[in-house]
C-alpha cells in the first residue's frame, strides 16, 4: 500500500482561519464569479468546486449548501443530493481526466485532517499510476503536471450538464 502523503495540508489546518465559511462564501458570489471561485456546478442543495490546493489534478469538493460540520446533520433531501452530485461528479472526473482509480472520503474533525471542519465536504481525488512521489516529503514541494485554470477547462464541459441533476436527491 502506497500512503498519500500532504505535509503542505498541515501549515493549512493548522494555520489562521478564515472568519467566513468559504465554502458557503464562494457560491454565494454568484455565477459569474464561478471561474475564479473554481466552482464546476451548483444544485440547489449541493455543489461541487475545485481544491485549490490539490492532492492530485482534478482533486473536487462535493458540498452540501447546508451548512453542517457531519453527515448525520443533513436532512434526508440534502443527503441524497450531495451523494447524487458524488456519484455524477465522479462519472464526470472519469470522462474528462480518465483517472486509474478515484479516493472519495470526507475529513470530519481537525484530527482527521479537515481543514474546513464547520462544513462538511466530499473529496474526489483522481489516481493515477505513480502519482505518489518523494518531491511533497523530501522538498515540501508539489508536483502539479497542469495549473488549475487548465484543468478547469478541461472538467467545465463535464461537470456543466450536472446543474440540472440526474437523481431523486430533491435536485
Amino acid at each position: 500500500m502506497q500512503p498519500l502523503w500532504a505535509p503542505w495540508r498541515m501549515e493549512y489546518i493548522l494555520g489562521d482561519k478564515p472568519r467566513t465559511c468559504i465554502l458557503c462564501e464562494k457560491p454565494a458570489a454568484g455565477p459569474e464569479h464561478h471561474a475564479e471561485n473554481l466552482i464546476l456546478v451548483e444544485r440547489p442543495r449541493a455543489f461541487v468546486m475545485m481544491n485549490r490546493f490539490p492532492y492530485t489534478n482534478g482533486h473536487v469538493m462535493v458540498t452540501p449548501r447546508a451548512h453542517v460540520s457531519s453527515p448525520e446533520d443533513l436532512g434526508p433531501e440534502d443527503h441524497a443530493a450531495l451523494w447524487d452530485l458524488v456519484r455524477d461528479s465522479v462519472v464526470a472526473l472519469r470522462r474528462a481526466l480518465r483517472p486509474e482509480g478515484l479516493n472519495v472520503g470526507v475529513n470530519l474533525g481537525r484530527c482527521a485532517g479537515a481543514g474546513i471542519e464547520p462544513h462538511m465536504h466530499v473529496h474526489l481525488v483522481p489516481r493515477w499510476s505513480g502519482d505518489t512521489n518523494f518531491m511533497p516529503v523530501v522538498a515540501d514541494v508539489r508536483v502539479m503536471p497542469e495549473h488549475l485554470r487548465e484543468t478547469y477547462g478541461k472538467l467545465l464541459p463535464e461537470f456543466a450538464p450536472l446543474a440540472t441533476g440526474t437523481g431523486g436527491g430533491g435536485d
